[in-house]
């Protein structure tokens, strides 16, 4: 599968998971990951140095600058991560998410609780004080996302640039964002129309880790799921009575890792081993046999996608004892 330079960065954000490889069992089954038809992208021209000269120590400024709003409230951090994927999802990073006008994607319902625009704003016009009309929007929102996930306590990556902004933005569009509802099979049909795959899926997941959901993303799961007076019977009753108590109002934010609520790590999976999944799309990844074998790898703090660059471009991925086959 080729993989564009978009999917890079997204899947850098929890490739690279602060976890030992040395814990993961010493015999693993191997695990099959559909072949997808071949992505072509304009990002295939990003540039590693675009801005060397035409803007030097343009990601400096950006990551001071995020410093600086997560200083102040780090639920921003999880935010921009999310403000991000939200980008991507529907025109692959172009920034059309930040267009502010009627009918946007910005507007749509499903964008209502993004947070982190006034952080970006600030950014480019720190930006265009120093390099006018020379950064896109969609390149700074990319790094404002790596370095909310580096100050989170993840791992720092590389990124190319050259995003074009776009100018297209269709609230209809952001409709068809995942929103913790959908069934397995719905999320790897999403996942494959942009290019990715059930690998992709459950480790993108994993940004989970790290963030909130409003309570009434959540409700129904707690006291009359599919119309049954019961609850979610994939829910542990402890987390089920945390949950009862923490989401007595739909309007109220809980953690959607409860165990390190302010911690990148890999502890997202180990909740689902425990039916601690807040979201049901979160623990049907550890139900369904297409997704779980994937989710049990992270499980055992495995650290496999050392050269994730050169694993992605291949036709098959090796690491201590986990073959995934593409």
């Amino acid at each position: 599968m080729k993989t564009s330079a978009t999917v890079l960065s997204f899947l850098a954000i929890v490739f690279f998971l602060s976890a030992s490889a040395s814990n993961l069992p010493s015999l693993l089954h191997p695990l099959k990951v559909p072949r997808l038809p071949d992505i072509s992208s304009f990002e295939d021209d990003l540039s590693y140095s675009l801005y060397q000269h035409s803007c030097s120590g343009v990601e400096g400024i950006i990551y001071r600058k995020v410093k600086e709003w997560v200083k102040k409230d780090p639920t921003l951090a999880p935010s921009l991560m999310r403000l991000h994927f939200h980008d991507c999802a529907v025109r692959r990073c172009d920034a059309s998410i930040l267009l502010d006008h009627k009918g946007s994607e910005k507007s749509a319902n499903v964008s209502k609780s993004l947070r982190g625009f006034e952080v970006i704003n600030d950014i480019k016009a720190a930006v265009e004080k120093k390099c006018p009309k020379t950064v896109s929007c969609a390149d700074i929102l990319t790094a404002a996302a790596r370095d909310a996930t580096v100050l989170a306590g993840g791992p720092f990556w590389t990124i190319p640039f050259g995003r074009k902004d776009g100018r297209v933005s269709l609230a209809k569009e952001a409709a068809k964002v995942p929103m913790g509802r959908e069934s397995i099979t719905n999320l790897i049909e999403f996942f494959q129309s942009k290019g990715l795959n059930v690998l992709d899926l459950v480790v993108l997941s994993g940004a989970h880790t790290i963030g909130r959901s409003k309570c009434e993303s959540v409700q129904y799961r707690l006291y009359d799921y599919k119309g049954t007076k019961k609850p979610d019977p994939s829910i542990d009753p402890q987390y089920l009575n945390y949950l009862r108590r923490k989401c007595r109002w739909a309007s109220e934010d809980v953690y959607l890792d409860a165990t390190t609520p302010h911690k990148f790590d890999t502890q997202y999976y180990q909740n689902l081993k425990k039916k601690m999944g807040l979201l049901s799309t979160d623990q049907l990844l550890y139900g369904d046999s297409r997704t779980k074998p994937i989710a049990d790898a992270f499980v055992f703090r495995f650290f496999p996608f050392l050269q994730p660059i050169q694993c992605l471009h291949g036709e098959a991925c090796k690491y201590s004892g986990l073959h995934i086959s593409r």
